[in-house]
């Protein structure tokens, strides 16, 4: 960020948020008939098996050096005490033009995690 220090806040702000912003974003349904609830930059999803997707973007990014960022939103889960998750595998690649995602559950105090399409989730992919 060399040259922004002689900035001012307004002009710094403004000048990080042009170079860092949301590249992509996705609300989707996971459960039942996967669907795009609402987008930005996200063309498609595409269900992988049991909590196994791929957002697929309309405008690929530059290379695959980007920010992920998930979050499920709170659902009832009738299986007892458990956490949930939703991420990107540490195996997965990063493509231009596409990311995979996993999502499941895991009792607590259990390492083994269970596979599990969630009904919301979303995404946001900084670059």
């Amino acid at each position: 960020m060399s040259g922004l220090a002689g900035l001012s806040a307004d002009a710094r702000s403004k000048t990080i948020g042009q170079n860092f912003r949301v590249r992509a974003w996705v609300n989707f349904k996971g459960d039942g008939t996967v669907a795009i609830r609402s987008s930005g930059n996200g063309s498609s999803i595409t269900d992988n098996g049991t909590g196994n997707y791929t957002v697929n973007f309309t405008t690929a990014m530059e290379d695959g050096n980007y920010v992920v960022t998930t979050n499920q939103p709170p659902f009832t889960y009738t299986s007892g005490n458990r956490q949930h998750f939703i991420h990107v595998e540490g195996t997965s690649t990063y493509s231009a033009s596409s990311v995979d995602l996993k999502t499941g559950s895991v009792a607590q105090g259990d390492g083994a995690g269970t596979a599990y399409d969630f009904p919301v989730m979303t995404i946001a992919i900084f670059r």
